[in-house]
């Protein structure tokens, strides 16, 4: 099984580290995000990934090189323009003929890919998104009301849990029926595709670890947890 990594952003929700770094770069500890990364799929038995690129793609392939050196084959997709997180994928639809994995360049997770695949596999549909519970706090009291515009209850400062998308998709070449080719083209616009025409899509929940490295709070999180438990985060 081939691995898609997505790593063309200009990550502007972290400068201004980005203004010099790729976000996959962006080191936790000794280690880019990206390397961790790689590792990680090689301990799944993944031996083939190719890295879109686009923004300061040079110093990935730099890093990266052909992969030699972690014992996988990388190769690259290069962004003319940016095309958003699901439309590089169309640039190498010839190289996608079976089941593949697709993952943001900018998380780190314990993930058990084994157990993802198997799940996927079991439920049979062409797209299948690793997700997480997720905490937010809304920092405002929220008011319910009635039909009659009457309050009826009122919570100050709640915590609310989502079921997220952490970023990592299963998908069968088949999902390339469904994804615009030539323009900009998201996660979110595959996701009201599929849903729109009907086709199911499955939810694999997740209850490791993950840290979105895009969000400032998740970067420092990801810090403080290297600083406590470095074996954790590297996954040596």
């Amino acid at each position: 099984m081939k691995a898609v990594i997505l790593a063309g952003g200009k990550g502007t929700r972290l400068y201004p580290y980005t203004l010099v770094l790729p976000k996959p770069l962006v080191p936790i500890g000794p280690k880019s995000v990206l390397e961790i990364l790689i590792r990680r799929l090689k301990k799944f038995g993944f031996d083939e990934i190719i890295i879109s690129i686009g923004y300061l793609g040079s110093l990935i392939k730099s890093l990266c090189g052909d992969g030699s050196r972690w014992g996988i084959n990388i190769s690259y997709c290069e962004e003319p323009e940016p095309l958003g997180t699901i439309g590089p994928l169309t640039l190498i639809e010839d190289k996608l003929k079976e089941t593949f994995l697709v993952c943001n360049g900018d998380i780190i997770t314990d993930l058990d890919i084994y157990k993802f695949i198997e799940f996927h596999k079991e439920k049979g549909g062409i797209a299948t998104v690793a997700t997480t519970k997720c905490k937010t706090k809304i920092s405002l009291g929220v008011i319910r009301c009635n039909g009659d515009s009457e309050i009826i209850s009122f919570t100050e400062k709640p915590e609310m849990e989502y079921l997220v998308s952490m970023g990592i998709y299963l998908f069968e070449p088949e999902i390339f029926n469904y994804i615009s080719k030539g323009t900009p083209f998201g996660f979110d616009d595959l996701m009201k595709t599929l849903l729109f025409k009907n086709i199911p899509v499955y939810s694999y929940i997740d209850g490791g670890y993950w840290f979105d490295i895009g969000r400032q709070e998740d970067f420092r999180r990801a810090q403080d947890e290297f600083m406590k438990n470095p074996e954790k985060i590297l996954g040596d």
